[in-house]
């Protein structure tokens, strides 16, 4: 969430309740609803560590709000998380670990563990697609759901070549 919020600051200074309108507005759907709790700890957060300001606002007639903006730092931290790599394979996969390890304790077959696996990825791929219907007009929200929905399938195939491989 740290990025995400300074990304948002880096456009145009905001207080809390903005950024996570901007969110949902930008990523729709498909972006589960950030809690304003956590936006607020977060930018409290990003402020001690000195990647952002914030100013008090005086409103007459309505609660005071805090507007933050990004700092310098703030600017050269996103700078290098835009730039560097994003984490891709994933060698240490927890359900691989689970399958090649559980057989041994008499806890799990690997054939159980597959087929619930599958389920899941079944399950949770269906629920991005009704998502998708949900947010159509959304082109942020449809690219994040058809690559969630791109990696499910992926591990839908990878999950018959370890059932072909190890049962």
């Amino acid at each position: 969430m740290r990025h995400h919020l300074l990304a948002l600051l880096a456009k145009r200074s905001a207080y809390g309740y903005e950024l996570k309108q901007e969110l949902e507005q930008t990523f729709g759907a498909a972006f589960p609803e950030p809690n304003i709790g956590q936006i607020y700890v977060t930018l409290g957060r990003l402020e001690k560590n000195g990647l952002v300001r914030s100013e008090e606002i005086t409103q007459s007639g309505r609660p005071d709000k805090r507007v933050y903006e990004i700092t310098e730092a703030g600017t050269a931290d996103l700078a290098r998380w835009i730039v560097s790599p994003t984490e891709g394979s994933r060698v240490r996969d927890e359900f691989f670990m689970k399958l090649v390890l559980a057989p041994g304790t008499a806890l799990g077959d690997r054939n159980t563990l597959i087929n619930n696996q599958r389920r899941h990825c079944l399950t949770v791929m269906r629920g991005l697609n009704r998502l998708a219907t949900q947010d159509r007009d959304n082109r942020v929200s449809q690219l994040l759901i058809e690559g969630a929905v791109l990696h499910l399938q992926a591990d839908l195939d990878w999950l018959e070549r370890c059932q072909q491989e190890l049962t």
